[in-house]
């Protein structure tokens, strides 16, 4: 994952990196909020081990920083616990006074540092008070030897046990501090987890690494589409998604310049991925550049081409090819008579059949002449081979991607399935690109051109001819 894609990630999912972020902060602060005030007293010791001589002197100090270590131990110790609660007579158990006394040895040092810490200030300076002489007499009995009075080692206390007014814990800034990097760390790695997981192809870079051919265009996202299916009309023809398909049907022209493609499949790998839309649209694209355009209603299974154009599609396709009625019957024509349309027609039980009949194959070279392009918009690819078979006869085929939901799996199947059929695949369109945020695909100035609010009144509005 190369610094572009995460920097995408994060663009594209900040608020996820928002949210996680206000969540962690949130829960520390209600940490902090729940959290109990702490407070700690200290008292500090000196161990001594007693000596005149300098020499042995230096060995007892040796001595004594050893046994410092073991006084750690033994200040958390059940015995002196015992001690300490008959000498306050605190309403504690042994566990809960141990798990609210700590000490260290300073380092290279004699000094032993006991700290209590506890909910109520004024019950740790009394545990603090009474360890600074239960212990130093506690010590005294151990290192006394059986047969001597005087102890091996003594303890003397240096600083008399005192109380810190400030709460020690929680610690807000802390607490809070700690939260947001590790809310930010989190949200950040779910980002970039999710950019990670995302088999769905949402860069035009990657579908032309999976399907090996080129981007013919990039349609963006309009959410009127389905109300506005047919945009090459009034001021919907100067939109930025008209300008994507005029882009296309640029290159389709360039496509083979000594030998110009003339029958187009436009297909897809899954359904919902917008074939039938582009279909529409480029058919009305190379209408409008003074093109004799036939568009065929190729899928007969979920025909919505003649719905988006207001046609009547109760005959077409299947009954020409059936042999109930002659193609000219039925084929209509749309907007000023550079479009017509050959419907589905009825709904029949075998559509991969008709469609890979010599009957198909005969229309085409029927109707070749009369056109400069026909383009036959047919079922996904995956699902069904309606589209494959139409591949094969055709001059080319056009594969239709979703931005954002067609799955890489997806695009190499779909690719595997043309090229089984020996398809020429002149190219591939991103369907549905985001016009805003982390990906999109600088449309802003082209939208301030061709935005829908500027309307010419020369421009011709097309309507379905009767």
């Amino acid at each position: 994952m190369d610094l572009r894609r995460w920097v995408r990630a994060l663009r594209k999912y900040w608020w996820i990196v928002l949210l996680t972020t206000l969540l962690a902060v949130g829960v520390g602060a209600l940490v902090t909020i729940r959290t109990p005030a702490q407070y700690a007293s200290t008292v500090t010791f000196f161990v001594r081990t007693p000596s005149d001589q300098s020499s042995v002197a230096y060995q007892g100090d040796t001595f004594a920083q050893k046994r410092v270590n073991s006084y750690v131990q033994l200040i958390v110790s059940r015995r002196l616990a015992d001690q300490i609660l008959a000498d306050t007579h605190l309403d504690m158990t042994v566990d809960q006074l141990t798990n609210a006394i700590s000490a260290k040895g300073d380092l290279n040092t004699v000094l032993l540092t006991v700290t209590v810490t506890d909910t109520s200030a004024q019950r740790s300076l009394e545990i603090a008070q009474s360890i600074s002489e239960q212990f130093v007499t506690m010590v005294s009995a151990l290192e006394t030897p059986p047969d001597s009075t005087v102890p091996a080692v003594t303890m003397e206390v240096t600083s008399a046990a005192s109380l810190n007014p400030q709460p020690v814990a929680p610690r807000p800034l802390m607490i809070l501090g700690l939260s947001f990097v590790v809310g930010l760390a989190l949200g950040i790695a779910a980002a970039v987890m999710r950019e990670v997981l995302d088999t769905t192809v949402r860069t035009k870079d990657d579908l032309q690494e999976l399907s090996g051919h080129p981007i013919l265009a990039m349609v963006p996202f309009d959410a009127a589409a389905k109300q506005n299916t047919v945009i090459i009309s009034g001021s919907s023809g100067r939109s930025v998604r008209a300008e994507a398909f005029r882009q296309l049907r640029t290159n389709l022209q360039f496509v083979d310049v000594d030998n110009p493609i003339k029958v187009i499949v436009v297909t897809s790998a899954t359904p919902a991925e917008g074939k039938t839309t582009t279909s529409t649209n480029l058919a009305l694209t190379f209408a409008d550049a003074d093109k004799n355009v036939l568009l065929i209603e190729g899928d007969l299974r979920h025909p919505k081409v003649a719905e988006y154009l207001d046609l009547d599609g109760s005959l077409g396709l299947t009954n020409v090819l059936a042999g109930q009625v002659n193609v000219h019957e039925v084929l209509q024509s749309w907007g000023h008579g550079r479009l017509t349309v050959l419907p589905s027609g009825s709904i029949p039980p075998n559509p991969s059949e008709l469609l890979a009949s010599q009957n198909m194959r005969d229309l085409l070279e029927a109707l070749k002449p009369a056109y400069d392009i026909i383009i036959i918009d047919t079922p996904p690819l995956l699902p069904v081979t309606d589209g494959a078979i139409m591949a094969a006869v055709s001059d080319g085929a056009i594969l239709i991607v979703r931005h954002g939901k067609t799955t890489r799996n997806q695009i190499t199947a779909a690719v595997s399935v043309l090229t089984a059929v020996d398809a020429r695949i002149l190219g591939s369109v991103l369907n549905m690109t985001p016009t805003k945020g982390a990906e999109a695909y600088g449309y802003a100035g082209y939208g301030h051109y061709y935005g829908a609010d500027e309307i010419l009144s020369s421009a011709p509005v097309a309507r379905p001819m009767p």
